[in-house]
């Protein structure tokens, strides 16, 4: 059970206590990860994924945003230094469901 998704979306700060970026999955692609986890997801509806952007790759978790209505994808400090993204940059992402 994988899919593997090439898209570009921009990253945004979590308005909250804590520095966490984050970016929206489309939600094409959130609707196809859905069907294809079927009810399978993880703890809090997560849904580990492997991710590229530019040369980094890393293993993380999707998390549903219900208001939104897709998943968020965490981006992290060594990622965001990594490839020089800052709040509002477009990322060219490759996304693999694990």
């Amino acid at each position: 059970m994988s899919g593997t998704y090439r898209f570009t979306a921009e990253l945004w700060e979590y308005e909250g206590p804590a520095a966490w970026f984050f970016v929206s999955i489309p939600t094409d692609i959130a609707d196809e990860i859905a069907d294809l986890m079927d009810g399978r997801a993880g703890g809090f509806g997560s849904v580990r994924v492997h991710v590229a952007v530019g040369g980094t790759r890393w293993s993380t978790s999707l998390f549903p945003d219900k208001q939104a209505g897709t998943y968020v994808l965490p981006v992290k400090k060594a990622v965001r230094r990594a490839e020089d993204l800052h709040e509002g940059a477009l990322c060219a992402l490759e996304l693999t469901v694990a």
